[in-house]
């Protein structure tokens, strides 16, 4: 009975200690979609194509008036901005996913025009100053569907976005010296949906598509901004490689002030290119 009953007991403990020891041995024969990686960090630049449009109007809405900064300032509407994201993963199917851009353009435009009028003749001139600082952050936890070589994920997450706008200009008809400047600075956090699908050809070479958006309904800070992004990446060392995107992001915000409203209308379209490290 006795020795019944020891057999018993030393099949119990070495089940209790085979279990996790099986346990751990499946955790570790599973496996993340090769489309993903455990944690990957990008670094580098966004080449943009920009068209930026500053508006301001009274309360009611009925006087309206707006500078396009490239069309009427001069701004270069070709800049390269600094770009760098964040990704890991907890676990095979979710994770989060961390991404930062910046804008900062600032334009001198002086301008002269003669014209004669009851036989005199007048030398009017103008200078105008334009400066636009746009910063985005955003931060997301990402559900990964799949394990082969094609994923499909959903993000929730807030985004952060800040502008500071603002227009100086002084004219001169002979003499006379007329002097106006407005200038806008706030900042936001808005919820934030994001999509994305991920294919891997290869262990060395994957594509990806992403699609977010983000939109904030404010009595003083409001609007939307969409951003799509298509791109490819390859990997001649294994934690090092190269990324290749195109992406087109659309800004419009609008804000309430005790006088007036003013809105921003941004887009930017064009390529990035990045160093990948993936761990």
């Amino acid at each position: 009975m006795n020795r019944g009953f020891s057999t018993c007991a030393h099949r119990r403990a070495r089940s209790l200690l085979l279990f996790p020891l099986a346990m751990m041995s499946t955790a570790a024969l599973a496996q993340h979609s090769p489309a993903l990686d455990r944690a990957s960090l990008w670094v580098g630049g966004y080449y943009t194509h920009m068209d930026t449009v500053i508006g301001a109007s009274d309360k009611s809405g009925d006087h309206y008036g707006s500078v396009d900064l490239e069309n009427d300032l001069g701004f270069d509407s070709r800049k390269t901005t600094p770009r760098a994201r964040l990704d890991f993963l907890i676990g095979d199917h979710q994770g989060f996913s961390f991404d930062y851009y910046d804008a900062r353009r600032t334009r001198s435009k002086s301008m002269t025009r003669d014209f004669s009028y009851g036989g005199t003749n007048y030398i009017a001139s103008a200078s105008a100053r334009g400066k636009l600082n746009f910063n985005f952050g955003s931060a997301a936890y990402r559900w990964w569907m799949g394990s082969g070589n094609d994923v499909f994920g959903i993000g929730l997450g807030a985004a952060y976005y800040g502008v500071h706008a603002s227009i100086s200009g002084k004219a001169r008809l002979n003499d006379e010296v007329v002097q106006a400047s407005s200038s806008s600075s706030e900042n936001a956090w808005a919820p934030m949906l994001q999509l994305g699908w991920r294919h891997a050809f290869a262990n060395t070479m994957r594509m990806y598509v992403d699609l977010s958006g983000v939109k904030r309904n404010s009595s003083r800070l409001g609007g939307h901004i969409y951003n799509a992004s298509v791109g490819f990446e390859w990997f001649p060392w294994e934690h090092v490689g190269l990324g290749a995107e195109y992406g087109y992001s659309r800004i419009s915000l609008h804000q309430h002030r005790e006088h007036f409203n003013d809105g921003l209308d941004m887009k930017f379209s064009g390529p990035s290119l990045f160093a990948r490290f993936r761990f």
